[in-house]
């Protein structure tokens, strides 16, 4: 992993947490596989782990790494890294992404409750005014009491984000083309067609992966059905949602937005939707970050134990899935 990842992810105490169950490689962590250090390395170790900024483990990496049998990765896709030669020679994968969906569905949860009461525009409005009107004429479609929130795509984290909005009073759709009614209805959501989603939402969270099919999948049609002052989040990719569709939708004051990815990411200075007061965008947060990069370090430890002790990865990557992954 690149050096600066390994440094925000593996404090002292869990590179001592890692040390207690394999024979770790004398640091500093590799970051480039070419150099003679890292052939050294690599002539030795059965376990890699990984994180951003790790380079791709292709033929001749892997050559140089005779007794590889696995990688455990500190962060969600292991697309970048993880390549055809590693499934060909059977190596096993782990993936911390289901550790990193916890805060992108907390912060979900929290931009949907926040949306509901009109918290972020009313906070805005009281530091202006700088004094409080009368709240029993609050308009009654202000609040989170049986409002609609639908989902787009059960990935993990939008499974997360259904998980964390049982105790509240919302009623949850959810679209998914693999997910039958059955298992929408274990789920405790009810399963409808993606346009019923956006018709009938009054948030709409989206977190589908960024797939050549799912380019642009949010497009203007499905934008346009928004009901009036409806919300979409994004904490998926950006290029999901067709930005300038949004963008015509967000200048015509239809709908609200709240955007933690954005496409292209950064959005230009001079982009429109800078100065907008019905849309949130957020610098790609909603993952982990801070001390939340423990958990991903956490798990790593833990898997790299479970492999050790010959009891397989919790959460292993399949080669199978790799097509429905971001």
């Amino acid at each position: 992993m690149a050096p600066d990842t390994a440094a925000a992810v593996f404090d002292p105490a869990a590179l001592h947490a890692l040390g207690r169950i394999c024979d770790l490689a004398p640091l500093p962590v590799i970051a480039d596989f070419t150099t003679a250090r890292a052939r050294a390395v690599l002539r030795d170790v059965e376990v890699l782990v990984t994180g951003w900024g790790c380079p791709p483990l292709d033929a001749g990496v892997l050559d140089s790494a005779p007794r590889l049998r696995a990688v455990a990765h500190t962060a969600g896709s292991v697309r970048g890294h993880i390549t055809e030669e590693c499934w060909e020679r059977g190596i096993e994968v782990s993936s911390a992404a289901a550790a990193n969906a916890l805060p992108v569905a907390e912060y979900t949860v929290a931009m949907i409750l926040l949306s509901g009461k009109h918290v972020l525009e009313r906070a805005r409005e009281f530091r202006t005014a700088r004094h409080r009107g009368d709240w029993l004429s609050t308009p009654r479609d202000i609040g989170n009491y049986g409002r609609t929130v639908g989902i787009l795509s059960a990935s993990l984290i939008g499974r997360r984000v259904v998980e964390l909005l049982r105790p509240y009073d919302l009623k949850v759709l959810l679209h998914d083309p693999y997910v039958t009614e059955e298992e929408a209805a274990s789920l405790g959501v009810r399963g409808v067609g993606i346009d019923e989603l956006f018709e009938l939402s009054d948030v709409v969270s989206v977190h589908t992966p960024l797939l050549p099919a799912t380019q642009g999948l949010v497009g203007r049609e499905l934008i346009g059905a928004m009901r009036p002052d409806a919300v979409l989040i994004n904490t998926a990719r950006g290029a999901v949602v067709d930005q300038d569709a949004l963008t015509d939708a967000l200048t015509d004051r239809r709908i609200r937005a709240v955007l933690d990815v954005t496409d292209p990411e950064a959005l230009p200075p001079e982009h429109p939707l800078w100065d907008y007061d019905n849309v949130t965008i957020t610098p790609h947060l909603a993952g982990s970050q801070g001390n939340e990069w423990g958990r991903l370090a956490a798990l790593a430890v833990s898997e790299t134990g479970r492999w050790a002790a010959g009891d397989g990865f919790a959460h292993p990557v399949r080669r199978e899935r790799l097509a429905y992954l971001a």
